[in-house]
């Protein structure tokens, strides 16, 4: 009893009592507090507790690396794609329909860097890339029953920094018109007809496109190159037979409709991802591939 006269009880393990602390484990709500700053606009020092307390209750979570998963499940799709942070690293990233599958830091898009993604997830029945270095290498070793799709959207934009948007030659023109009607071709009829119209404008335009000059360094060489070096890259293209998998009827009855273009990794995960970037610029280099 107290000097009032009021009962209290008391343990007499030595674990309790006054004297005993509780440390409160806060890491959990500083981790959350770190994640809420990294992917919004706000700086540190707008953060709960400024700057440095920000910092200082955040400090450890810089210390962690992220270990992505193996997948085992075979996925009818897998789009490919890399993040380049200038020419010191780039994050090699793969991801399905849904959700992020696997990652893989390197200094450039190399076909041994490829190769150790690739390796960490099932061969799916389709992946689709923009043609990066390295890519087909490394996809022929890792996943060689795979089949390959490239982004339809790359190559229009590849064709368009050759033609120009505004191309003052006709043969550049009509070269744009064909790069524009890439992007609406949903059948394989329509697939064929592109291919015959491609046809036609490379006859149309051989004897024009084959014409040499001078250059100013004394060389000899295409009068318009430019127009010479889209034309080989689709030469290219037309041989790997990568342009229209996504029409193959075997695929699509297996899978269903079938993706031609790279947007799902491009603006679902790369551009939250370089915006994340943009919104807290001046991180260390190792810090950007963790944030990443």
């Amino acid at each position: 009893t107290t000097t009032a006269g009021k009962v209290r009880w008391r343990c007499k393990s030595t674990d309790c009592g006054a004297s005993k602390t509780r440390v409160n484990d806060t890491t959990t709500k500083d981790f959350a507090t770190f994640l809420a700053w990294l992917f919004s606009k706000r700086s540190q020092a707008e953060m709960p507790g400024g700057g440095r307390t920000f910092r200082r209750k955040t400090r450890q979570f810089w210390d962690l690396w992220p270990m992505a998963p193996l997948i085992d499940e075979i996925l009818p799709v897998i789009y490919v794609d890399g993040i380049h942070l200038g020419r010191k690293a780039v994050v090699l990233i793969a991801r399905n329909d849904t959700h992020v599958l696997g990652w893989y830091i390197a200094r450039s898009e190399h076909s041994d860097a490829w190769s150790a993604l690739l390796g960490r997830i099932a061969a799916p029945a389709m992946v689709v890339t923009d043609g990066g270095s390295g890519f087909a290498k490394a996809r022929r070793k890792t996943w060689p029953d795979t089949k390959v799709q490239r982004c339809l959207f790359h190559i229009h934009n590849n064709i368009l920094t050759k033609t120009t948007r505004r191309p003052n030659l006709l043969a550049a023109q009509e070269l744009k018109i064909l790069a524009r009607s890439l992007l609406y071709i949903k059948k394989s009829k329509q697939a064929d007809q592109w291919i015959n119209a491609y046809v036609q404008w490379e006859t149309k335009w051989a004897t024009y496109l084959n014409e040499k000059s001078g250059y100013t360094n004394g060389q000899i060489g295409y009068t318009h190159k430019r127009l010479v070096e889209a034309r080989s890259m689709l030469r290219t293209l037309g041989n790997s037979k990568t342009m229209f998998t996504y029409l193959d009827k075997k695929l699509i009855e297996a899978h269903g409709i079938l993706p031609c273009t790279t947007n799902k990794i491009e603006g679902a995960t790369n551009a939250p991802l370089r915006e994340m970037l943009r919104h807290h610029r001046g991180m260390k280099l190792d810090r950007r591939l963790k944030a990443i």
